[in-house]
């Protein structure tokens, strides 16, 4: 594995790359980093070049300017910036869960040329829903909790509403590259409160850009059903298109990374 930092506007962004062939992008969102790929990229490392990265003010990835409230256009951004850094002008394949996946969908959209391909994982599209203004309501009332208490019980708070289990603590029984990195998405969870949450989930997607475009919309097998299973779906119906279900749950390409790899390889193969 090599890895690098990329320079972009506002921040250095902390990427690896690991294989050889097409190159292939896989985009993190919440409070995840690249870490979380690394099962999932060593397997897809056999026959492409895999790129992934630490999203911009989280982990690794410092702030080169004063901290703000981020936007997925700020992501696709960064995405298409690291692509003209290592695939060399090729055009890509996209794979994003959550915010990464809605950040795909922003690269697919304003750079259809550099996107063979986008597997759509779970996008928290929460603006396509009927109840919206419960959501954003919720989002900023878990912003004002976070400011008075911290950001420990607020995100557990946060997981229960969407229906995710929270992150597990950095135990030190795990091997230490498991523990830093969940120490590191730990720290994240106050990133994601104050910068993210609010305004990442605002995002509409441009749905003639994803017809025009290879764009497959998938959610974890296991139930039960959570909020993301919902925005996926709405995002389909707007999209006249189906929903394939993967291996695992909303992190099933860390929990299950060998049968993730290959559905992964076969929606790609389509």
């Amino acid at each position: 594995m090599e890895t690098g930092t990329l320079t972009v506007p506002g921040a250095e962004i902390h990427y690896e790359v690991r294989g050889a062939g097409p190159p292939l992008l896989l985009i993190n969102g919440g409070d995840g980093d690249a870490a979380m790929f690394g099962p999932l990229a060593r397997l897809m490392a056999e026959d492409h070049t895999v790129v992934t990265f630490d999203p911009r003010g989280n982990s690794r990835s410092r702030l080169t300017a004063p901290p703000r409230e981020q936007t997925i256009e700020d992501r696709g951004h960064d995405a298409r910036l690291m692509l003209d850094e290592v695939a060399a002008g090729r055009p890509a394949y996209v794979f994003g869960t959550s915010y990464g996946a809605m950040t795909g969908m922003d690269l697919l959209a304003r750079h259809p040329g550099r996107v063979r391909a986008l597997v759509a994982h779970e996008p928290f599209v929460v603006d396509l829903l009927p109840d919206a203004d419960r959501w954003h309501a919720l989002f900023r009332e878990i912003h004002d909790l976070y400011r008075r208490e911290g950001p420990q019980t607020v995100l557990r708070r946060l997981a229960d509403e969407i229906g995710l289990e929270a992150a597990p603590e950095p135990d030190a029984a795990l091997p230490p590259a498991a523990r830093e990195m969940l120490a590191r998405v730990q720290a994240n969870g106050a990133v994601c409160l104050e910068y993210e949450l609010r305004s990442l989930t605002r995002f509409r997607p441009d749905t003639e850009a994803l017809r025009a475009g290879r764009c497959l919309l998938v959610t974890g097998e296991e139930r039960p059903r959570t909020a993301l299973h919902r925005t996926t779906e709405a995002l389909a119906e707007l999209l006249g298109a189906g929903v394939t279900e993967f291996p695992g749950g909303h992190v099933g390409y860390l929990t299950h990374p060998a049968e993730f790899a290959a559905a992964l390889r076969a929606a790609f193969a389509r």
